[in-house]
């Protein structure tokens, strides 16, 4: 793995390039102007792990660059600052660092640091040890805790000892509106919540207009996009396969006031089977799947992309709006639904940058009947 070196005087090139590759991708495609939205040039990531690295009597936070050509082969890189973390992780690295070096039982054989923090100003590290934890590290822990006004979490094998709470509350604005979300920690969230936001503005944008018509999420996680979505259809029926998320789903519903949507802990595949029919039991039943006049789906698959049996299922729809982490996967998959379905909007979303990673969102509506047979 390459770390990013984040340069905020190169930005606007780093991201001319991403559009330059996007737009090179998708050239065989009928695509409208792409939409590019930027990130902060740093301090953009929300949650960062970093194992420890000991040396005698000191200690500090590391990575590691592997050899491109014998992935054995690993340096260890040194970090005092993470300037693609957000600045409160960059403020709370020293100090932790400062706590660990002072105290036997905080440092010794603590193996990994994770952060996990918010626009919203709050902090939630699990601190990972290769050793038990007794009641003398909980002590120094929660001083710890008291004294930086952070939540910790210390695991080790087979143990998690979760002193205060194990998640956070972030608080995004889209559209002028405040919308409260619960991240659990070690579960899926979006990292650069500044894009996080934008994201969801965009595919709100997207589909106004449905009030009158449900929408079906798949890959739901802790409803990102349900809570942001939820206004412009009649209902909401979200699936996602993490039971964590899906328990994270239903709190960030409550939380929001959000009383038109369901989450169902149902795979995409499973849900396939239970619209055909084919899949009985008490959540299909929960969904009563007979009384939704679905119009739109949305999907936000893992890397992967979707296997061509869901994109099938997903064709079936009259507008489809599909975030993608990986446009390799996504062109290959936009290759099966512009056969029945035109591309109307088109974004690149700038979510990890100074990386070759890319986020982006379509928005495809389908053609008649005639049309799509002839195309």
């Amino acid at each position: 793995m390459a770390i990013p070196t984040v340069d905020p005087a190169r930005y606007d090139e780093q991201l001319a390039e991403k559009q330059a590759y996007v737009e090179n991708t998708f050239a065989a495609f009928d695509t409208p102007a792409l939409e590019v939205y930027p990130s902060p040039p740093s301090h953009y990531r929300q949650r960062c792990e970093f194992r420890i690295w000991h040396e005698e009597d000191d200690l500090f936070y590391a990575m590691f660059e592997v050899d491109p050509e014998n992935s054995k082969n690993k340096r260890v890189i040194r970090l005092d600052q993470f300037p693609v973390a957000s600045a409160h992780i960059n403020e709370l690295m020293p100090k932790l660092r400062d706590a660990f070096l002072a105290s036997d039982e905080l440092r010794r054989r603590l193996f990994q640091v994770e952060f996990l923090t918010t626009l919203s100003g709050q902090a939630l590290v699990t601190l990972i040890y290769h050793r038990p934890l007794g009641d003398a590290w909980e002590a120094e822990a929660r001083a710890l805790e008291k004294a930086l006004d952070i939540m910790i979490i210390g695991r080790s094998r087979k143990q998690r000892l979760v002193l205060t709470q194990d998640h956070v509350w972030e608080r995004l604005t889209v559209d002028g509106r405040t919308l409260h979300y619960q991240q659990v920690e070690n579960s899926f969230t979006q990292p650069n919540a500044h894009i996080c936001q934008t994201m969801l503005s965009w595919a709100k944008e997207a589909t106004q207009g449905r009030q009158a018509e449900d929408l079906v999420e798949l890959y739901c996680g802790n409803g990102n996009f349900t809570i942001a979505l939820a206004e412009n259809f009649r209902r909401v029926l979200a699936t996602e396969i993490s039971r964590t998320s899906v328990a994270s789903a239903n709190v960030n519903l409550e939380a929001n006031g959000v009383t038109n949507a369901h989450v169902a802990r149902m795979s995409a595949e499973e849900f396939a089977l239970a619209l055909k029919g084919e899949k009985e039991g008490r959540r299909v039943a929960e969904m009563a799947l007979d009384e939704y006049e679905f119009s739109t789906v949305l999907v936000d698959p893992p890397r992967a992309g979707l296997d061509e049996q869901s994109c099938h299922q997903i064709s079936e729809y009259a507008q489809i709006v599909y975030i993608s982490c990986n446009p390799a996967t996504l062109a290959e998959n936009l290759t099966l639904l512009t056969k029945t379905h035109d591309i109307e909007r088109f974004a690149l979303f700038d979510q990890f940058p100074f990386t070759h990673h890319c986020e982006c969102g379509v928005l495809l509506t389908r053609r008649s009947p005639q049309v799509a047979s002839q195309s």
